[in-house]
């Protein structure tokens, strides 16, 4: 057999055993050394191909992919410092819990080292922030290459996909000389895997029925949920229990409400968790928590401060995430059928208490977006004039803090999107191309402030090689607005060369660089005629002022803190 059969027999055994394992996309940057898996995954009909030359950004653009479908998107580059700008997508795929399979080409055994050029140390690269890591053998003929290749593919799939989802790395080296024959996928004789469904236990359910019984003033918190979560067994929790349920923004439980579950939800949290009196009356028995912790600091500082008697969190996995390190019980399961709840014991007082100052809070921040033009008042008006089956992309910082304070809940099919695994800045507008790629039946939005928007501007590359469809919203307030909330603002000294960072940058020839249509806007009404449903990619720039948009925010916090005083 030729050299040329022997590498084209051993890529398209991996590229088989990936589809057959359910792997559906991949995100190619092209190089050298990686040049028989391209060819492979290029020639393979089964597979849908987009390609980004920077990998920092195809990186991000693969994990949205993967945060939309909920299935393993497969990242490939050649060797070298490539791999290393797949980094901070890694990390974000990790805390984020999001499969990716990620596959670095790499020099043969005898280049490593030796100063050969384009080649770094790749062995276990991405180190604890990868589920497995695997070392592929050089391609040859011996008669347990390809079984091992075959199955150590599954393997890799089946740990990114097994509760809680995560990135695998494959190291796969290559010799020279990188040309393949283009053929057809071979027959693999290793079938797909069958994933553990992590129910619920019956002694979990009936150890979580006493507590229920036994509590008058529960709380249900809602974060971020896990990929694949099937909405009506948390819709059928919140309704049974009859709990204030805190719903995080990003829950995807603020749109699409069921009429009969609506009169439970609290999204004005973080605004009625800054009143003193409000805090001492709703402190909680029992606090139960499905999901990522959510983005809220004053929800967090006040359940530490409630000290509950019990605090539930039910996580599909075993490093549950409590960064309070208050837990009283965990139950390692997914939220589905198998979760089963019958009847509660309420004090009708209590519900009654945070019932009444999220209604307090939701009326202040309606005529705040009406009344407004600051910031926060503009991305609720964004939130009101989506058109529905809009998926909204919101970048880390302020963005996200407004969306959680400005989200109504409503009726109207709405899902919010964002990257909280590590919280960062760092590949905002590549995820949200990538998740928009996988998400075609939907109108799609990205919501950013202009320093986020200039850290990933390579992100605009994807468009040429790909149609794709994305509105980007960037608010332009000049630097990084989230410090003017913080304790570093009340230092003037250094404050804008270190915080406020401001550039003096619009985005008008950014857009004209991509041949990108370009809106700017300088009110609601702009807005609102801006954000209707277009196909493609298009920048709209609004103008805000840092220092009103902390002014305003304020004002609103104080106006509803006061209304609250009044009432209790």
């Amino acid at each position: 057999m030729s050299e040329r059969e022997i590498l084209s027999n051993y890529v398209y055994t991996i590229v088989s055993s990936l589809v057959t394992q359910g792997v559906e996309q991949v995100v190619v940057s092209p190089g050298s050394r990686s040049t028989p898996l391209a060819y492979a995954f290029a020639h393979t009909k089964e597979v849908e191909m987009f390609r980004q030359v920077d990998e920092r950004a195809a990186g991000f653009f693969a994990l949205g992919l993967a945060k939309a479908s909920a299935k393993p998107v497969v990242l490939l580059c050649t060797s070298g410092t490539a791999a290393a700008n797949y980094y901070p997508a890694i990390v974000e795929a990790k805390y984020a819990r999001v499969p990716l399979i990620v596959i670095t080409a790499d020099r043969p055994h005898e280049l490593r080292e030796v100063g050969a050029p384009q080649t770094i140390n790749q062995i276990q690269l991405y180190g604890e922030q990868v589920k497995w890591y695997a070392e592929f053998p050089i391609p040859d003929e011996s008669s347990l290459t390809l079984p091992f290749v075959e199955r150590h593919v599954a393997r890799g799939v089946a740990i990114a996909m097994a509760a809680p989802f995560g990135p695998v790395h494959f190291n796969v080296p290559f010799r020279e000389p990188l040309l393949i024959d283009f053929t057809d996928l071979p027959k693999q004789t290793f079938t797909p895997y069958f994933a553990n469904d992590y129910s619920i236990s019956p002694a979990a359910n009936e150890m979580l029925q006493h507590i229920v019984n036994s509590t008058q003033k529960g709380l249900l918190v809602v974060g971020e949920l896990a990929l694949k979560t099937d909405m009506k067994h948390v819709w059928q929790l919140v309704c049974t229990l009859k709990w204030p349920t805190i719903i995080e923004s990003l829950s995807g439980m603020r749109g699409n409400v069921p009429s009969d579950c609506e009169p439970y939800i609290v999204s004005t949290y973080d605004a009625i968790l800054k009143n003193k009196a409000f805090k001492k009356l709703a402190a909680p028995q029992t606090v139960i928590r499905l999901g990522a912790q959510p983005v809220s600091k004053f929800l967090t500082t006040f359940i530490t401060a409630s000290q509950p008697e019990h605090y539930i969190v039910i996580d599909e996995d075993p490093m549950f995430r409590d960064s309070t390190h208050m837990t009283t019980a965990f139950i390692h399961a997914r939220v589905n059928e198998t979760l089963q709840i019958r009847e509660t014991a309420i004090d009708a007082e209590y519900t009654a208490l945070w019932y009444k100052a999220n209604a307090v809070a939701l009326e202040q921040i309606t005529q705040y977006i009406k009344q407004e033009t600051e910031e926060g008042a503009l991305v609720g008006t964004m939130l009101e004039h989506l058109p529905t089956a809009s998926t909204l992309f919101v970048s880390s910082s302020m963005p996200i803090r407004d969306v959680d304070t400005f989200y109504r809940p409503s009726e109207k099919d709405l899902h919010i999107v964002a990257n909280r695994g590590a919280n960062g800045i760092d590949g905002v507008i590549s995820t949200a191309f990538g998740y928009s790629a996988a998400n075609r039946s939907r109108y799609n939005y990205l919501v950013i402030g202009d320093l986020a928007f200039l850290h990933d501007s390579n992100a605009f590359l994807a468009t040429r090689y790909q149609a794709l469809d994305l509105t980007v919203v960037v608010m332009n307030n000049d630097g990084g607005g989230i410090f003017s909330y913080l304790p570093q603002s009340t230092v003037e000294k250094h404050y804008e060369d270190l915080f406020g960072t401001p550039t003096g940058l619009t985005l008008e020839h950014h857009a004209q660089m991509y041949e990108l249509p370009y809106v700017k806007v300088d009110t609601k009404a702009q807005l609102i005629d801006a954000i209707q449903p277009a196909k493609g990619v298009r920048i709209i720039e609004v103008f805000t002022d840092r220092a009103e948009n902390v002014t305003k925010h304020r004002a609103l916090w104080q106006a509803i803190h006061k209304e609250l005083d009044e009432c209790l």
